[in-house]
This record gives structure tokens, sequence and C-alpha cells, in this order.
């Protein structure tokens, strides 16, 4: 399954983004509000600034102590950012996340954000393609 395919299955909800000088703590506040694990970070909306989950929320606490929650998401947000396009299949996409031991990837097309991807919604989709190949086989196997 291709990934233009997986963001048309999902409940449209969009990108929830934050702005760079954003305090971590509206971030932190938006993550517990819509119950997602990452919000992209985006000066205009539509612009891939870097991305912020809970993972580098804990990480700097751990490094800093809380105090760095009242800094600017810019301060703890991953810059470098590892995309994927709606080409891409949920196998690769699921690969590329075991490697960058991450579980979100933004979706961009011709520069531009359409998407977000969780490790989630590729492993579901996997699941599915899987599901078939075994129908199919089955059925061939079977003669159906």
């Amino acid at each position: 399954m291709i990934i233009s395919q997986i963001l048309k299955s999902k409940a449209d909800v969009g990108v929830v983004s934050v702005k760079p000088s954003d305090p971590v703590t509206d971030a932190v506040k938006l993550l517990s509000e819509k119950r997602i694990g990452t919000v992209v970070v985006s000066s205009d909306g539509n612009a891939l600034d870097g991305i912020l989950s809970e993972r580098d929320i804990v990480r700097e606490i751990g490094n800093r102590g809380v105090s760095c929650l009242t800094g600017p998401v810019s301060d703890m947000m991953t810059a470098k950012i590892v995309t994927c396009t709606p080409s891409h299949t949920a196998l690769e996409v699921l690969e590329m996340m075991t490697e960058g031991r991450f579980r979100h990837l933004p979706v961009m097309d011709d520069g531009k954000m359409i998407g977000l991807i969780s490790i989630g919604d590729a492993v579901k989709a996997r699941l599915a393609e899987l599901a078939m190949e075994k129908d199919a086989l089955e059925g061939m196997i079977m003669g159906h």
C-alpha cells in the first residue's frame, strides 16, 4: 500500500503544528489535548521547520530539568527531518522509521507537507496488505 492511500484512509484531522517560537508548554498542552505523540514545527503552517515528539521533550527534561519547558520549541525540536512522498510504500516507511528510530514521518509532495504518517498507520496498512496476500494465496491453493 502506498502512502497516498494511507493518508486517504486516515480521519481528516490535518497536521497539528506549532511555531518555532511557541513555548514548549504550549506544544505539550496540544499533544495532550489531541492525544498525539508529535507536532510539526512550522513558522508559516506550510514549511517544515522541524518536528517535536514526546520523546524529544522527555529527553530534554532528563538532560536539563523541567525549566526547559518554558523555552521555545525551536530549542527542543528535531530540525533534521526525514520525510517520505505519497508514492513510498508502507514497507519502505516502516524500514525508514526502524532505521532512524522515530515514529512519525512527514509526507512531502512538491516541497509541501501534505500529511503525517505514524508507525501505527504504517503497521496497520502493512497488516492489511499481508491479510490480502494470505487470502489470495489460500484462494490459489484451494483452487478458488
